[in-house]
């Protein structure tokens, strides 16, 4: 997915950017500015892969999660609300979140049981920026899926290569397990998943 600043565009406030979002569209808000986020082919059959299977694997369990496509997350302190590729809710948590009947919209980290975002051109955003964001949130479980390793050597290593990075919230810190080629990923949420770093990176 590429990502795009609006051209002339001037800082917003997320009310600002709720009620100006153009339906249907794919947008972020860093720090009061409108992002328009251009997916590619590869990225959207990513995206697609793993929320199927992860819908179907919630729904072979009974999990009532909510799987919402164009719900943001609002960042802790700032003007800034992102758009994840794959967002699991707890539906229950829901009713104490003041803005989700109105604009789909999450402030409280309690409400989320897992993010995923797969890598854009600027990856900056996905290792640095809502990595941080996400952990002051309290988000117990944060994937970044870095399927053509794009992200800085100080997060996947060296030699870069395709890594699945899985954080876990520990005691208010997120700890990081990688995943690649043919290893399968564990998953504290989806305990159950029987997917490898290469066929999440295949799109299935």
């Amino acid at each position: 997915m590429i990502s795009v600043p609006l051209p002339g565009s001037r800082p917003m406030t997320l009310d600002e950017f709720l009620e100006w979002k153009p339906d249907n569209t794919r947008y972020e808000l860093h720090q009061g500015t409108p992002i328009e986020m251009q997916p590619t082919g590869d990225h959207e059959a990513i995206v697609e892969f793993l929320s199927t299977t992860l819908i179907r694997m919630a729904g072979e369990a009974k999990n009532t999660y909510r799987f919402p496509r164009q719900a943001l997350i609002k960042a802790p302190d700032t003007e800034t609300g992102y758009l994840p590729d794959v967002l699991v809710i707890d539906p229950i948590a829901l009713t104490q979140e003041p803005r989700w009947k109105k604009t789909a919209t999450v402030i409280h980290g309690s409400s989320i049981l897992l993010v995923i975002e797969v890598v854009s051109s600027n990856w900056r955003d996905d290792y640095a920026h809502k990595l941080a964001d996400y952990e002051a949130l309290g988000i117990p479980e944060y994937w970044i899926v870095d399927y053509l390793g794009l992200g800085g050597i100080r997060y996947i290593g060296t030699p870069k290569q395709p890594t699945l990075s899985v954080y876990r919230l520990v005691e208010g810190e997120y700890q990081v397990q990688q995943f690649r080629g043919g290893d399968r990923i564990v998953s504290r949420l989806f305990s159950g998943l029987l997917l490898t770093a290469e066929q999440v990176f295949n799109g299935g």
